[in-house]
């Protein structure tokens, strides 16, 4: 399976379907896919193979740590992100994998900012803001 922005030249090469899914309907993740929310699939980050060029864009999260997105230096494409909270993961935009058999999100976070016509499948967990 395989993740990859609009021009190819940044991918990610993945081990199958992520167990973890998750919705942010946060503004800073509205802000950064352009969309009511974004979606990322999280791998351990040893089950990732990067290929290409990306370029880092760091930015605070309302719990004090970190949230590192990369994208391509060419179409400018976000391919993946990297929590400091969870270094040891790295999360996919589902939009670069670009399957519609992958599973919906099992966890649907910052609700507090949702867009009032979205909405996620009660199955789901949700929470107004982060996961505690």
């Amino acid at each position: 399976m395989r993740g990859m922005c609009q021009c190819g030249q940044l991918a990610v090469v993945l081990p199958g379907p992520s167990p973890a899914v998750v919705a942010c309907h946060c503004i800073d993740c509205q802000r950064r896919t352009g969309s009511p929310f974004g979606v990322l699939a999280y791998y351990p980050h040893a089950q990732v193979t990067v290929i290409g060029q990306a370029k880092r864009f760091a930015r605070p999260t309302a719990s004090g740590g970190v949230f590192e997105t990369y994208f391509c230096e060419t179409c400018g494409s976000t391919v993946y992100a990297k929590a400091a909270k969870h270094p040891e993961l790295i999360g996919v935009a589902i939009g670069a994998i670009a399957d519609p058999s992958l599973p919906a999100p099992l966890r649907s976070v910052w609700e507090q900012s949702m867009h009032n016509w979205v909405k996620i499948p009660e199955t789901a967990e949700h929470y107004p803001q982060g996961r505690p």
